[in-house]
């Protein structure tokens, strides 16, 4: 396949489309707050939420822990 062709692909993908290919490999980390609280929120490429933790860092781990990828939303 080219650099053309593929190029050609992805133009024709929709929004949905493009958040199931990352859907089981990457998980967003963005901060929320709930009840007062400041927390992080742990949504997967198809902006699901997945989950919710305390620390940045303990999100990170968590996601890790599940083999995908981590990405921060500011």
């Amino acid at each position: 396949m080219t650099q053309d062709t593929t190029i050609q692909l992805l133009e024709e993908f929709s929004p949905e489309q493009f958040a199931a290919l990352g859907v089981d490999k990457v998980a967003y980390v963005r901060p929320a707050v709930v009840e007062g609280q400041k927390v992080y929120a742990i949504h997967s490429a198809d902006g699901s939420e997945i989950g919710m933790m305390a620390g940045r860092d303990v999100a990170f781990a968590a996601v890790k822990q599940h083999d995908m990828e981590p990405v921060s939303v500011h």
